[in-house]
């Protein structure tokens, strides 16, 4: 049975298009829905261009209201019949109650080593500590920021002279070859993680 995964997105998208790309031949996934917080975002025409169905639900009207902007986004996840969620750079904090209907079906991608950096400025965190090596994470999402069990993670060194920019572009390929691989274990239930050197 071919899983049916829906992508949140903020952005431009690459991971987004990473996973769609990777969703193809005997794949047991397929991408149904790419939805945005954000109308503008240049990832819904990315999605559109390779043929998935989008959504945007806009965040600012909601005002503090985040179960209402949610019941808009649960709408159109039930809409697309979608079985599996996929964060992929969702800059919107989801509340407990949302989370706690896609339990164990909502994975997120995260640019730095879990548990190490939760939240923001993770490549510029791990320059400051003076870490030998960095990289990103995938992980199911639970109701606490950046938790959950750890389902992938890649590393890659962090170099003498490094800058936040220099080392975010180092992790970037890595993000994009790490969350279609564990997306791809995960849709048939295995949950093993993945480790990229």
């Amino acid at each position: 049975m071919t899983r049916r995964v829906a992508i949140l997105i903020s952005g431009g998208g690459s991971n987004m298009v990473a996973l769609v790309q990777s969703m193809v031949g005997d794949h047991p996934a397929r991408a149904v829905l790419v939805l945005s917080n954000n109308p503008q975002a240049t990832g819904l025409a990315k999605a559109a261009q390779m043929g998935v169905p989008t959504a945007a639900v806009d965040h600012r009207p909601f005002g503090k209201d985040r179960a209402a902007f949610e019941a808009e986004v649960q709408a159109e996840l039930e809409k697309a019949q979608a079985d599996i969620l996929c964060l992929a750079g969702f800059m919107r904090i989801l509340t407990p109650g949302f989370i706690a209907k896609w339990e164990g079906r909502i994975l997120n991608i995260h640019p730095s080593l879990l548990p190490k950096y939760k939240g923001l400025h993770t490549h510029a965190r791990a320059i400051e500590a003076g870490d030998a090596e960095h990289g990103c994470s995938v992980h199911e999402v639970t109701a606490e920021l950046d938790d959950g069990p750890i389902l992938g993670q890649a590393r890659v060194p962090v170099l003498p002279g490094d800058t936040p920019e220099t080392l975010a572009a180092r992790v970037l390929p890595m993000e994009h070859q790490l969350y279609p691989e564990v997306l791809r274990r995960f849709a048939v239930g295995d949950r093993k993680p993945v480790l990229l050197p």
